[in-house]
């Protein structure tokens, strides 16, 4: 199954966690964001910036709610793989 993505243009003052919990529901997803976008993740010599710049094109994974859900539960009652 091939992954399914929306883009979001970023606006002033927009930062990962807030995209993650305007899409998802939940800042703590903002990984997922991170993943889809290696371009703009860096490396140790230029980390990954807090705040995006405006105008920025991001790809949003589109989630099934399982993987929503799954975060949102506490550790102990997380399924394993």
């Amino acid at each position: 199954m091939s992954q399914t993505y929306l883009e979001h243009t970023t606006r002033p003052g927009e930062r990962w966690d807030l995209i993650a919990h305007r899409y998802y529901g939940d800042a703590k997803l903002l990984h997922h964001i991170l993943l889809a976008n290696p371009e703009l993740v860096g490396d140790t010599s230029n980390p990954v910036p807090l705040t995006l710049e405006p105008g920025t094109v991001l790809k949003i994974p589109v989630l099934e709610q399982s993987e929503i859900e799954a975060v949102q539960l506490p550790p102990w009652k997380q399924a394993t793989p």
